[in-house]
């Protein structure tokens, strides 16, 4: 009786070693990214989480071109999410990526590499000192990479759409830098 119960359960650690070999690495080693998009020397990653939710969109008028439309980025609103796919964040408008803990960064984009096919694209962003304690304190730059979707509406942006709001799915890996 007890052979069964080992072949059953060596079936089981199989099953769940294959399963978590197809699982995206978390780890907090220094991710390959295109030069334009990688942190400066003397930044070490400190922590990782997947952003996942919704870019919005909005349908306007070109500033430039008279009678041209196009949907526009107006902000992020998505969960950042553990290597256990627990909640340990939120990212929004600003660009803002706030820790459950209550801490805070926001930043300004530095250069963005091409993504995939379909998807945003891969974004180095410098840090403004952190508002409260916490995860967020003595972030210096956010990277985002392994995009997933994210972007503008295919659906026709003109006159009669002006003023459309889209919400766009999209998932990125965020890793955080701390000055080493």
């Amino acid at each position: 009786m007890t052979r069964p119960l080992i072949a059953v359960a060596a079936v089981a650690l199989t099953t769940l070693l294959s399963a978590c070999s197809t699982m995206a690495p978390m780890s907090m080693a220094t991710p390959q990214a295109p030069a334009a998009v990688t942190a400066p020397a003397g930044n070490k990653v400190a922590m990782m989480a997947v952003g996942a939710g919704d870019l919005n969109y909005e349908c306007r008028a070109k500033a430039d071109m008279p009678g041209a439309f196009a949907w526009v980025f107006t902000g992020p609103d998505a969960l950042l999410l553990d290597k256990n796919k627990a909640t340990v964040g939120k990212y929004y408008g600003g660009p803002t990526w706030e820790s459950t803990d209550g801490s805070k960064v926001s930043g300004k984009q530095l250069a963005t590499a091409p993504g995939v096919a379909g998807a945003i694209p891969l974004q180095l962003v410098q840090a403004s000192p952190a508002m409260g304690s916490g995860a967020m304190t003595g972030v210096t730059y956010i990277q985002r990479l392994n995009t997933i979707g994210g972007v503008a509406p295919a659906e026709v942006c003109n006159q009669a759409a002006m003023g459309s709001k889209k919400l766009v799915k999209y998932q990125a890996d965020y890793y955080f830098y701390k000055a080493i």
